[in-house]
């Protein structure tokens, strides 16, 4: 059986961590997901100063530095404003939600519109949105961003006109670069006037899904269908993509990255070396696009996160192998599923009693099979596919 997870209805941020099983957890949100050279430096100082030195990557394409200690806590952030990196007060940060592709190039709209969105987010009179709401700045030739998690999206649709949607609906709201914050800013409005959030918590999805009729522009134009699928490493047109196990790494490594020049950050928890033309010699870096561990998803787990009921990373990093090319693994401490809040390929949810199955799914869906244990699991990898 999978137990309910306490859901806190929020994310931590530098000026409101969370308190994790390895010390606060103090989420950095980077304007635009780029880190100048010399800001990355400065994290990786931070996060062996004032933290134990490991630096996770999330699915919003934030940095988060871990085991930080409550009365270091201070020195963190004043080291944070020195870089430049640090919202004037927690409301203003908890808004600030938004990813955006990190395939941007000069003269395209994309880091104008964020730039633009995060400033209107922060003024007195902006939406009071629930913490979790966010938005994704996608206005590359295809989207990539849809398996990110967002609530408002800036899309193009095949002619190249720029599009404004709700996530889960298949139809939207023509803008321009002038007029799009105004009308994301008006369905933000839209969603807390009928009811998107009650009690302060809420996200667009479940309320399309309740079948609440759209404002008319909003059914204008429909959505491009196609999307590029989840990148790889290797060389991309803005510059070298490197991944993460996990999404993690320690200090040392975002040192050495830091040493290649600028850095953007990614939802799939890959970073993007601005610029570079080869590969990067760093030492623990996934950079073969076939390597086993870009197809496996896992949270902290226990004991780093209190809520996880079991170890998740070493189960994962045993079945990877065994995961079959463009499947995608995903093993999680809970039902919450934080690492991976979408559907995939196979789905391991952690009980106090082992991992139920999912079978193209969400952590939080109906298993398919399970418990089985995590020794069973490794001992046996054919498990995983035993129920079609």
């Amino acid at each position: 059986m999978i137990e309910n997870p306490l859901i806190k209805g929020w994310c931590p941020g530098a000026l409101r961590p969370m308190q994790a099983g390895d010390g606060l957890l103090v989420r950095i949100r980077p304007p635009a997901g780029r880190l100048s050279a010399a800001q990355a430096r400065g994290i990786a100082g931070v996060a062996s100063r004032y933290g134990n030195g490991v630096i996770d990557i999330s699915n919003r394409a934030n940095l988060q530095v871990r085991g930080v200690r409550s009365e270091y806590h201070d020195a963190l952030l004043s080291a944070l404003s020195e870089l430049d990196l640090l919202d004037s007060d927690a409301k203003t940060e908890a808004r600030r939600n938004i990813i955006v592709t990190p395939f941007w190039q000069k003269g395209d709209p994309a880091r104008r519109l964020t730039d633009d969105l995060a400033h209107a987010l922060a003024s007195s009179d902006a939406p009071a949105l629930p913490e979790k709401f966010g938005f994704a700045i996608d206005t590359g030739r295809t989207p990539v961003l849809r398996s990110a998690p967002a609530d408002i999206r800036l899309e193009r649709v095949e002619d190249g006109a720029l599009i404004c949607a709700a996530e889960g609906a298949e139809t939207g709201a023509p803008v321009t670069p002038e007029t799009a914050i105004d009308v994301v800013l008006d369905l933000s409005r839209w969603f807390l006037q009928t009811g998107g959030a009650p009690d302060g918590r809420g996200r667009m999805a479940a309320h399309i899904a309740r079948g609440v009729p759209l404002p008319a522009q909003f059914t204008a134009l429909a959505r491009a269908v196609r999307c590029e699928e989840r990148p790889l490493p290797g060389m991309v047109a803005q510059g070298y993509l490197v991944g993460l196990a996990f999404g993690q790494m320690q200090a040392d490594t975002l040192a050495e990255l830091a040493t290649y020049g600028a850095l953007r950050l990614t939802p799939w928890r890959m970073v993007l070396i601005e610029g570079l033309r080869e590969r990067p010699e760093i030492d623990h870096l996934l950079l073969d696009p076939e390597d086993p561990l870009t197809r496996v998803v896992a949270c902290t787990g226990a004991p780093g996160c209190p809520q996880a009921h079991q170890a998740t990373r070493p189960l994962a990093r045993a079945l990877a192998p065994h995961v079959p090319e463009g499947s995608v693994l995903h093993v999680s401490g809970c039902a919450k599923g934080c690492a991976h809040p979408g559907t995939a390929s196979r789905t391991l949810v952690a009980a106090p009693d082992g991992f139920s199955l999912i079978l193209h799914g969400r952590a939080g869906d109906a298993p398919s099979a399970g418990p089985l244990s995590a020794d069973a699991l490794a001992n046996r990898p054919s498990l995983l596919n035993k129920v079609h």
